[in-house]
């Protein structure tokens, strides 16, 4: 059973090798990686690993739903740059979701940090997702191909796709939930600081169920919380994309 791991990129070049590498060793693995306009080295990085490498405009949604269009894989996986999987990972997803009969799931949040807090946050994540049965979109959503099509796939909205996404999910059927398997970037939670990062969380969300509309959404966010994350632009030199 073939597996698509679907990687959105936009400024990745300092993450990306530590995902993409470990997913080119991984077996019954096509890796799909799909750029923003980037203006760092991202593209010429995942060429490095996987021919599968195609630009889009940018914006989350859209980058996964581009590489949906393209893959093969009878399930997809989405996986955000930084993080990766562990061995055997793969594995456990194509026996779960048979033996579970689930529509798709998710893993459980372990970060990539020694910080107690983020240990603790990310077992506290995992548990309100289970018991939700909302998975975000950084624990490594994955779906039946032919789910993802009946329903459309993401919403092109410019923020909480994953929530959206996942809603749907939920009406589709069961989902699955793996305990060990994929380990996430805390960069952004190392950033700005566990604390301020999940209180921006919690109040966006809130925002949300007061329908306050997406781009504003967005704006709040940024606001807070992507000032540092600009990273500096590099020139990529002669890059052509099939």
């Amino acid at each position: 059973m073939l597996i698509s791991v679907i990687v959105p990129t936009l400024n990745q070049q300092e993450h990306l090798p530590v995902t993409l590498r470990q997913l080119a060793e991984q077996p019954d693995v096509e890796l799909i990686v799909v750029d923003g306009g980037s203006t760092d080295c991202s593209v010429e990085i995942a060429q490095q690993f996987t021919p599968f490498v195609f630009v889009s405009h940018a914006g989350r949604a859209r980058q996964m739903n581009e590489g949906a269009a393209h893959a093969t894989g009878d399930i997809l996986l989405f996986l955000h740059p930084g993080s990766f999987l562990l061995p055997g990972a793969v594995l456990e997803i194509q026996r779960r979701v048979i033996a579970a009969s689930a529509v798709g799931g998710a893993f459980d949040l372990r970060f990539d940090s020694q910080w107690r807090v983020l240990r603790l946050l990310g077992r506290l994540i995992s548990r309100w997702t289970r018991f939700t049965r909302l998975p975000r979109g950084e624990q490594g959503v994955f779906v039946w191909r032919q789910v993802f099509v009946k329903f459309g796939g993401f919403a092109e909205t410019p923020i909480l796709e994953d929530i959206a996404f996942a809603r749907r999910l939920r009406r589709a059927g069961r989902l699955t939930f793996v305990r060990d398997g994929l380990v996430a970037s805390a960069r952004r939670w190392h950033l700005h600081g566990p604390w301020k990062t999940m209180a921006v969380d919690a109040w966006i969300g809130l925002l949300a169920m007061l329908r306050v509309p997406p781009a504003q959404l967005l704006r709040v966010r940024d606001g807070w919380l992507t000032a540092k994350e600009t990273p500096a632009p590099r020139r990529r030199r002669g890059v052509s994309v099939g």
